[in-house]
């Protein structure tokens, strides 16, 4: 079993900065990718970015593109997301997800909530 927990999520004003955190039950060398989605009221869960577990690979939405910084750190078993510049189009719940090596199957966290707004 695989457990994501999201955490950093909250109300900022445009401009802003939050970093939202992925802590992982297990070790995030045991997931081939992981990555974070977002997802507003009626529309489909959309790509962000994602990072490669082996190589450190990212890529992103081009709508986040040099905005958005994705990163892991092995020790924690966290994976993170860097917001800067944040705009109120932003503004969506934030899931982190991994793809689990031994049962290629894939994992998501609850959620956490991201406003942008002033």
């Amino acid at each position: 079993q695989v457990q994501l927990v999201e955490s950093g999520g909250g109300l900022v004003q445009p401009g802003g900065s939050l970093r939202l955190s992925c802590a992982a039950s297990r070790s995030i060398s045991s997931f081939a990718n992981m990555g974070w989605f977002r997802q507003t009221p009626g529309k489909e869960r959309e790509l962000v970015a994602g990072i490669t577990s082996g190589t450190g690979n990212t890529n992103y939405a081009d709508s986040v593109k040099g905005r958005f910084t994705i990163s892991r750190d092995a020790a924690k078993n966290t994976a993170y997301l860097q917001m800067n510049s944040l705009k109120p189009e932003d503004t969506a719940v934030y899931y982190c997800t991994a793809l689990y090596r031994v049962t290629n199957r894939r994992y998501w966290g609850q959620g956490t909530q991201v406003t942008v707004s002033s």
